[in-house]
């Protein structure tokens, strides 16, 4: 079994090459809900939803979120009336936002109600959200603090940021499974997200950190920045305003801890040559999914990085990465 780290479009990008290397069936995905949101009295779980969405092939790839083929009558209707129409959810969307909103009302949890829909869309993977607790990414701008959703969608993320938090992470326990599913997973991988909004709650949630340290497994991440930009969205920023560089070592300081191998871009092999010697585990590959065949590739190259028969152990060289001594 994989356990996958997941949050953002760049998530459900890679989890869909995984689908294409390996049976679903054998793939657990711990989703943040960082991002969650109550949209016109509706509960509303953006990266759950593009998880759920590209595992039953449900998911707009020319979106990148929401449903394929989808209407947007409703948010016109909406304007009309005059209610806040910046998060464009669509019809078919709206469907699952109605059905969750209604399991939470009968007592159902996050877990339940996520595992409920799964099964309904025909998701052969487990889909588990970070947490049952609410946890909600907070940015911290000139304006003021903001929602990850505000300051990401409503506001194009053009406000400068201070700094990032994750309100209610520390009341927060994992959902029943994640910490069992990571601790005993074949290997991890950290999925090309937004290491601050989109990996951060995950591992802001007491226990989950901790189950990273203890898992059996290789731990592998893949890298959302390639040269100094991510590859999509307001990563750089954000790993900025948490002192960390927009780079690969900014990736790689983010995970120290517990991190095994780190995958990143062709293009940024003379910056994998420099974190090598610090002891890490680099692989270069081509990180750019643009089409089904580039997020398989992708896939399999983090799978063979955690394969006993790819990766040797070599000797620690003064590092921080705690880890390299792990058979």
């Amino acid at each position: 079994m994989i356990c996958v780290l997941s949050g953002g479009t760049g998530g459900a990008k890679f989890v869909d090459g995984l689908r294409q290397a390996m049976p679903a069936e054998e793939i657990t995905i711990v989703v943040n809900t960082g991002d969650d949101l109550l949209w016109w009295g509706l509960y509303v779980s953006p990266d759950i939803d593009s998880i759920t969405y590209v595992l039953s092939g449900m998911l707009s790839r020319e979106r990148g979120w929401g449903v394929k083929g989808d209407t947007f009558l409703c948010l016109q209707a909406m304007g009309h009336l005059g209610e806040p129409t910046w998060f464009h959810t669509g019809d078919r969307d709206l469907a699952m936002h109605l059905l969750r909103s209604r399991l939470l009302a009968e007592g159902k949890t996050l877990s339940q109600a996520t595992a409920a829909i799964s099964e309904k869309l025909g998701v052969k993977a487990c889909v588990l959200p970070m947490s049952d607790s609410r946890v909600e990414t907070r940015v911290d701008t000139p304006v003021g603090e903001l929602s990850f959703e505000e300051y990401f969608v409503q506001r194009w993320y053009q406000d400068p940021v201070n700094s990032v938090r994750f309100a209610g992470a520390s009341d927060a326990e994992p959902a029943p499974g994640v910490i069992d599913a990571i601790v005993n997973a074949d290997a991890v991988l950290i999925a090309p997200s937004n290491p601050v909004t989109s990996i951060g709650p995950i591992l802001a949630v007491p226990g989950i950190h901790d189950a990273l340290l203890r898992a059996k497994g290789k731990i592998a991440a893949v890298s959302p920045i390639v040269g100094n930009a991510p590859i999509a969205g307001p990563a750089g920023i954000l790993m900025q305003a948490q002192g960390l560089p927009c780079s690969i070592a900014g990736v790689a300081k983010a995970y120290e801890t517990f991190l095994d191998v780190l995958i990143c871009d062709v293009r940024d092999a003379g910056a994998a040559d420099e974190l090598r010697k610090s002891g890490l585990r680099v692989q270069c590959t081509q990180t750019i999914m643009r089409s089904s065949e580039d997020k398989a590739a992708l896939a399999r190259e983090a799978l063979l990085s955690v394969s006993n028969g790819i990766l040797k152990e070599q000797p620690a060289t003064g590092t921080s990465f705690r880890r390299l001594d792990r058979a």
